[in-house]
């Protein structure tokens, strides 16, 4: 019976492994290349940039519109990409899952840590836009490392209760792509705040999108020049309220870890007490 360490050294010998795999099959026959994870986000940020910034143009909350745009895009991307990718990684594995025994908790983690590498190369995208608009970096992005273990965690937390669910019912993978498309229109990547009702204001508060990205926002825009520093709309009392953009204090970071800590939770009891019967249904 190996002991605890010999099985964790085996697994991240194998999650590594298949994170290897991945990033070689996804650019290997692309001319790009890596510079592709550069590009595809600036491409994107040109394209709606394009589009929306003429409709919120007089917002001050969104200017400058290219940076907003970028960070709330990037950000949501990552989630999106981990958990579609996540959603099918144990019917992907199915071969494997049938011939060896593995930990297919790996499975799902792979696809999250894949596409958060993935993330890390678009940040050179984030800085070539920061750096357009002469906005300086400050000691709040050292928090950048501690929104992306919320992120982390809350989007394994997703895949695998995505991925356990559609080892039964395959319509999860399709009904979870319907599902991004919403979130993505009711979450501010390309709108102010500052639309949105009041009834909506308060609803997006348990919205755990629009925490993550208010955070990015947050610990990136302290560093804009006065006559480009972003104003974060509040509920406060029972109106809005406008105010500058803020680093994230403690209750953010326990709302942005409770939603994390959550999310784990039950993806990790929905995945644990249906493994068993995978092998069943892939």
């Amino acid at each position: 019976m190996p002991s605890l360490a010999e099985r964790l050294k085996h697994d991240w010998f194998i999650l590594t492994s298949l994170v290897s795999k991945d990033f070689k099959l996804k650019y290997r026959r692309s001319v790009l290349g890596v510079v592709w994870s550069v590009l595809n986000p600036l491409l994107m940020m040109v394209v709606m940039a394009a589009v929306f910034s003429f409709v919120f143009r007089g917002d001050a909350t969104t200017q400058p519109f290219p940076v907003y745009l970028i960070l709330g895009t990037s950000l949501f991307n990552l989630m999106t990409a981990s958990t579609n990718s996540g959603a099918n990684s144990i019917i992907e594995a199915a071969g494997l899952i049938k011939k060896i025994r593995v930990n297919k908790m790996l499975f799902p983690l792979e696809k999250v840590l894949f596409e958060l590498v993935n993330f890390a190369l678009s940040l050179i995208a984030v800085v070539l836009v920061m750096a357009i608009f002469r906005i300086l970096p400050t000691w709040n992005l050292l928090m950048l490392p501690l929104l992306l273990l919320y992120m982390l965690v809350f989007c394994i937390g997703l895949s695998f209760l995505l991925s356990a669910l559609a080892v039964f019912f395959q319509d999860i993978i399709y009904l979870w792509g319907v599902v991004i498309v919403a979130w993505t229109y009711a979450t501010p990547l390309f709108y102010p705040f500052s639309i949105l009702g009041d009834t909506m204001q308060r609803l997006m508060l348990f919205n755990p999108m629009y925490h993550y990205v208010t955070y990015f926002r947050s610990i990136t825009m302290c560093g804009a020049p006065p006559n480009l520093r972003y104003k974060l709309v509040s509920l406060a009392a029972d109106q809005a309220q406008i105010i500058s953009w803020q680093p994230p204090g403690l209750t953010e970071n326990l709302i942005c870890l409770g939603f994390a800590v959550v999310t784990l939770a039950v993806g990790v009891v929905v995945f644990r007490s249906t493994q068993k019967r995978f092998v069943l249904f892939v």
